[in-house]
């Protein structure tokens, strides 16, 4: 049961100083990173890490300046993309925020192998790279293989968390910059590129801000909210749902080296968060040690929990709720969206479990195959339209023209609104299992199979079949010390599901291969587990 008094006491009784600055940011116009840093009150704790002093915003502000400047003696201008690969940790958010203050940051996951990394850096066309101080790290490697300037990192050895100066050759400086506009690209990302080469989503400071804003209000958050940031750095979910929110409310965001199941707990002690956003599959691992960390968690700060980048399945949500006794609020989104599109409202709103929320942001429709706007509970294709949404993918005209239709944003993903506008998914539209004729929705099969007391984790996925096209075959992962035969399983799913929709082959597996982010990847599955 949720106590609302815990999270409620979390939102009452703003202060008279939280109240001017509501004032301050009704009346001025952040459009803009430098807008942002100027606004809040200097003296407060803005970026923070374990075992390390918070960075105030006066700090920030002044690193950020002095790091445009720098870039402007390395002949780094407005719109110019600097790639940074910097593990997750707080100088990952301070240089982050610093390059999109005056430049194009690019971040790319410090993982990839050297051929990734020339790949990326040449299709953004990368100024520059910065990288922690590894001369024969792979990504300096291929700037170097392409001739484009390497910039180390190096954080400095101070208690101030985030805190680091750049090394680099000079060149021709920038003798007079002017102020990025709102309409300058802050970001650039890929999509996943899962079937397809990946591609290019350009955001604007426009975007970033409007989509900060969203999030920040959404969840009510005030100057002494912290948000404990699990999720990597160099992915939209991080870097606007935790960081950029975070400061767009003035308050603070602790930053971790990634997520480790093992020092959650000992992180939700020590940093005291009100709250923290992250990825099913990170919830779910959460929930595997929650018993043995008991104290912590009945004495923790936090208020209410986040979920988003992946459809979180409803028994996760439930025992979340049950484990943490606070709010759990399931959040919608995509890079293409500056991440947020939906979300759940938090208490006393009505919550949705198994919906993705309502608008919050961006206007949400249905629209059908002949760009038709759908009624309530009509099934179609999940559109949106607003200022933090793109517009348009970079140098890509055929994902252009496919991917808008009259001003709205096709989000490939398949769905309905109900009557009160709460948005309900069934899947991405190139997910959805065509057996035959027969159109299976993967997330209602997943919904099924983790019913069962003794399954943790399922992800459905599609596999080749000579006659019917495809076939439903689901990965398994059992509670810990459980048994479970795959008879069993599939006795167990007919009982709700339709013969066809029931999981051909189930295969039981020790653990699901993850994407890069922590997301259940579910094409190219069937390969990976040698059914293809």
């Amino acid at each position: 049961m949720i106590k609302l008094q815990k999270y409620l006491g979390g939102i009452s009784n703003y202060s008279e100083d939280y109240k001017i600055k509501l004032g301050l940011l009704a009346l001025s116009k952040i459009s803009t990173i430098a807008d942002l840093l100027s606004i809040n009150e200097p003296s407060a704790p803005a970026i923070s890490a374990p075992g390390k002093e918070p960075m105030t915003y006066g700090q920030l502000n002044i690193l950020s300046k002095n790091t445009v400047s720098k870039l402007n003696t390395l002949g780094i201008s407005r719109n110019d993309r600097v790639a940074i690969v910097v593990p997750n940790g707080p100088e990952m958010a301070t240089i982050f925020i610093s390059v999109a203050r005056g430049a194009t940051a690019a971040p790319l996951n410090p993982n990839y192998t050297t051929d990734e990394y020339e790949f990326y850096l040449s299709d953004i066309n990368a100024t520059a790279l910065i990288v922690e101080s590894k001369k024969n790290c792979p990504s300096a490697v291929a700037a170097k293989n392409l001739g484009i300037k390497v910039i180390e990192l190096i954080p400095e050895k101070s208690s101030v968390a985030g805190e680091f100066i750049l090394l680099g050759k000079k060149s021709t400086p920038i003798t007079k910059e002017n102020s990025v506009l709102e309409s300058d690209i802050a970001l650039i990302l890929h999509t996943s590129g899962t079937t397809s080469k990946p591609k290019i989503v350009p955001l604007s400071q426009k975007n970033i801000i409007s989509s900060s804003k969203n999030i920040a209000s959404w969840l009510s958050l005030k100057p002494n909210d912290k948000c404990l940031n699990i999720m990597p750095l160099f992915h939209i979910h991080g870097l606007i749902g935790a960081v950029l929110a975070s400061l767009y409310s003035g308050s603070c965001v602790t930053c971790t080296k990634g997520f480790n199941v093992l020092s959650f707990f000992s992180w939700l002690e020590k940093e005291k968060p009100s709250w923290y956003t992250a990825v099913p599959t990170m919830h779910q691992a959460i929930l595997t040690r929650a018993n043995r960390n008991q104290a912590i968690v009945k004495n923790s700060s936090l208020r209410f929990i986040r979920s988003s980048s992946a459809s979180l399945p409803l028994n996760v949500l439930k025992q979340l709720e049950q484990t943490f006794e606070i709010p759990v609020i399931e959040s919608y989104g995509m890079t293409e969206a500056s991440h947020q599109m939906t979300s759940n409202p938090l208490p006393p709103r009505k919550r949705l479990p198994g919906s993705v929320g309502i608008a919050a942001g961006p206007k949400v429709a249905i629209m059908g195959q002949c760009g038709t706007i759908l009624g309530p509970d009509q099934l179609g294709e999940v559109v949106i339209k607003g200022n933090n949404v793109i517009l348009g993918y970079e140098n890509n005209k055929d994902s252009n023209k496919t991917s808008f239709t009259k001003g709205w944003f096709r989000t490939g993903d398949q769905g309905y609104l109900n009557s009160d506008g709460y948005l309900n998914l069934t899947g991405r539209l190139k997910e959805i299992i065509n057996r035959g004729g027969e159109k299976i929705s993967p997330l209602e099969v997943d919904e099924r199979l983790q019913q069962h007391p003794s399954v943790h984790q399922a992800v459905t996925f599609s596999i080749p079949h000579d006659k019917l096209g495809e076939d439903v075959a689901a990965a398994v992962v059992l509670v810990a010390n459980k048994k479970l035969l795959e008879s069993e399983l599939k006795i167990f799913a007919a009982e709700k599901l339709s013969n066809f929709k029931v999981p051909k082959t189930i295969l039981f597996v020790e653990e699901i291969p993850k994407g890069a982010t922590g997301k259940l990847q579910r094409i190219g599955l069937a390969k990976k587990l040698g059914l293809a």
